[in-house]
């Protein structure tokens, strides 16, 4: 037996779960993303998607990508910085660009790979990062990729960030790292006493907009722009993985900001380009998202109805402004078996454990598109109200 295999032979604890017939990760499921979904043979309502606009299923994003694997191919076989460039990818980045309004953007492969790249390339030695304490994984990670001093702040607590910020070197670099919209919880960060601190100890900010691109904002522009803040913003990342119905990411910024990343960011330089039907897609839901300003109005419509439904059964949805609904069960063990009922209710949600989530704040998951209906979303607050009376999480 080798030495790796010797180390984690131990490991066992999904086992555990599996064994008690609740694990809830990696269920297949055989049919398009869409409000429902086929999985073991039968219809689920999907409440555990990341596409918040809808569009994964539209048959003008599909006619899209199809288009473009028939005359590129299916892959680029390259790098951005060598073979790998197409004009499509030049044509999305110009136009993510004036859609977010910065003067450049520079798509990547991943979301992921978006933020654990880029940190690292604009601060290192003698600079600090500074995170939110509930930051998403892969800003963690960009940060640990660094040689900054890496600094983080309670969530959401301006105080304690004034408090770090006011022990560091007015003239060194620092860049406040936070996301737009927290992932699991669905709140907002407090984006207008971030730039206040900014401007007040010399900082750059940082704002990863995943869950907030096509969702907050006009025509979807996200969180800095809910709040007319994107000009004070020096970065702003987004994905393609959720409400642009693709895979892929991108940051935006100056100009010259963006030709040092091109030339100089590590997990863009060194990994193969997007797809052409990735790219190609991403690109035809950010034209319809621009189009169809009543699409977003329809989730918040929908957010809207759900965030109330949730709040008069009483359950515990936190701070969450967002198509992001926390539901609080704060127990490791019931986590999973809410999960696995509402499954076998009909209801597709996910489970949100740690190290996603402190080990007292466990929840499930409820996640909202613009092309659910509030019939489906009251279906899923029965199943899931019964569940939670049932197990004693709710009365």
């Amino acid at each position: 037996m080798g030495q790796l295999e010797e180390r984690y032979k131990a490991y066992r604890e999904p086992q555990k779960f599996m064994a008690l017939g609740v694990y809830p990760y990696f269920r297949a499921i055989t049919s398009k993303q869409g409000t429902e979904v086929e999985m073991d043979g039968h219809k689920v309502l999907m409440f555990g998607s990341n596409a918040y606009t809808g569009l994964t299923g539209d048959q003008r994003v599909l006619d899209a990508a199809k288009a473009a694997i028939d005359k590129y191919g299916s892959g680029c076989a390259g790098s951005r910085f060598l073979n790998g460039t197409l004009d499509l990818h030049i044509q999305l980045e110009k136009e993510l660009a004036e859609f977010i309004h910065k003067e450049e953007t520079l798509c990547f492969s991943t979301g992921f790979s978006v933020n654990s790249g880029v940190i690292p390339a604009v601060v290192g030695r003698g600079d600090y990062i500074i995170c939110d304490d509930r930051d998403h994984a892969s800003i963690v990670d960009g940060r640990r990729l660094s040689f900054a001093t890496q600094l983080h702040y309670k969530h959401n607590d301006m105080e304690d960030l004034e408090r770090v910020l006011q022990k560091l070197p007015q003239e060194a670099i620092k860049l406040i790292v936070v996301d737009g919209v927290f992932s699991m919880e669905g709140d907002l960060c407090k984006l207008p006493e971030i730039i206040e601190l900014k401007h007040k100890y010399n900082c750059s900010v940082m704002v990863d907009e995943a869950h907030g691109l096509g969702v907050f904002g006009k025509q979807g522009r996200g969180v800095c722009d809910h709040f007319g803040l994107t000009d004070e913003v020096d970065l702003i990342m987004g994905t393609f993985s959720k409400s642009l119905a693709s895979i892929g990411g991108f940051i935006a910024g100056a100009s010259d900001t963006i030709n040092y990343l091109r030339h100089s960011c590590r997990t863009y330089i060194f990994s193969a380009s997007d797809t052409p039907a990735a790219t190609a897609a991403a690109r035809e839901a950010l034209h319809i998202i621009q189009e169809e300003p009543e699409r977003i109005e329809k989730l918040w419509e929908v957010t809207r109805y759900a965030l109330q439904r949730f709040r008069e059964e009483g359950f515990e949805i936190g701070e969450t402004e967002s198509p992001i609904i926390p539901l609080y069960v704060r127990d490791y063990e019931k986590t999973f078996r809410v999960t696995k009922l509402a499954f076998d209710g009909g209801a597709f949600i996910n489970s949100v454990v740690p190290p996603a989530c402190a080990p007292q704040d466990t929840l499930v998951r409820f996640a909202l598109m613009a092309t659910h209906t509030k019939e489906q979303v009251e279906r899923g607050v029965q199943i899931l109200k019964k569940i939670f009376v049932d197990l004693d999480i709710i009365k």
